[in-house]
């Protein structure tokens, strides 16, 4: 199949990107390239790379033309960036899945898988043991409203055309790749520095860590998937911020300590005090559900990755 990627040069987009290429796919790429390009040289010569902006509208009709399939996942990404940015943040979601869509429709591409988060929960996660998709969300930042936007968008344009859409609920996606905006490469770098781990706030808020390993099998096997569906990926497996910096520093053989901060205002509503999914809807659909449980994730990138001796990774 000819299958598109929209920020395909990003964390997650780039390990899909590799991933469809091994599979014998047909791939373009549409990135611009303002996070860097994080996919392999050897996959790199394999795909059509468009250097662009989905908010281009001429150039997004352009390269939907023949596609099978779309994933969306071009986003401005970052806890601070999101919050400083708000309105680009907007822009870039809103006007770019406009612009994915309607080319969607005008070239009768079968389906289209778009990057939302589990981000919409925010604090409606904490009355909740693990949160299934039929939970009232609660979205509160730039980021976590125009996903929820975007979903309520294709979930209408299903209704009006007939074309399929996954809206895929990403709970806190880690891996090789992944730059140290995120908490779990932060705490990696500052390990292997034998730097403090700084934690925000006590440290007792949880999170859902879930390998990209999983979230990129989930991924390919919900291609298959018909109608329009929300969908949580999601390790169910809870762990606090201060259990996974003491897991790395034991794992990375480190003698760092952990230091509690208080977090900036503008990051109150990412700093929930729990996060856990359910992804029991995603295995009745696709027979797959994450099952690499954080250690196991922490010791592949530790054994895929190598460090420098100022703590930045060498991939």
């Amino acid at each position: 199949m000819k299958l598109l990627v929209t920020g395909g040069a990003g964390f997650i987009g780039s390990h899909l990107v590799e991933r469809l290429v091994e599979l014998g796919h047909d791939v373009v790429v549409i990135d611009n390239l303002l996070r860097g390009n994080k996919i392999p040289l050897e996959v790199l010569s394999k795909i059509t790379f468009i250097h662009g902006d989905v908010r281009d509208q001429t150039l997004v009709e352009h390269w939907v033309k023949d596609i099978d399939v779309i994933f969306h996942f071009a986003a401005v990404l970052g806890v601070d960036v999101v919050a400083d940015q708000p309105v680009e943040t907007m822009d870039v979601e809103v006007i770019g899945t406009r612009n994915i869509v309607n080319a969607a429709r005008m070239h009768k591409v079968k389906k289209i898988l778009y990057a939302s988060t589990s981000g919409i929960y925010s604090h409606s996660a904490i009355v909740q043991t693990a949160l299934t998709e039929e939970v009232n969300v609660d979205p509160r930042t730039s980021y976590a409203m125009a996903k929820r936007y975007n979903e309520i968008y294709l979930a209408s344009h299903y209704e009006e055309s007939g074309i399929d859409c996954i809206a895929l609920r990403f709970f806190n996606v880690y891996g090789e790749r992944q730059d140290n905006r995120m908490v779990i490469p932060r705490f990696l770098e500052q390990a292997e520095a034998n730097l403090p781990l700084t934690v925000f706030g006590n440290g007792k808020q949880t999170r859902d860590f879930t390998y990209i390993d999983d979230v990129i099998e989930s991924c390919i096997r919900l291609q298959e998937t018909q109608g329009f569906h929300i969908v949580n990926i999601a390790n169910e497996q809870e762990w606090t911020i201060r259990e996974l910096a003491e897991t790395i520093i034991k794992n990375t053989g480190s003698s760092s300590e952990i230091t509690y901060v208080d977090a900036p205002k503008k990051r109150y509503d990412y700093e929930v005090e729990r996060r856990i999914g359910s992804s029991e809807k995603l295995y009745n659909l696709i027979g797959f559900k994450p099952k690499t449980s954080l250690t196991e994730g922490i010791n592949t990138i530790l054994t895929h990755t190598e460090y420098s001796s100022n703590g930045h990774r060498n991939i």
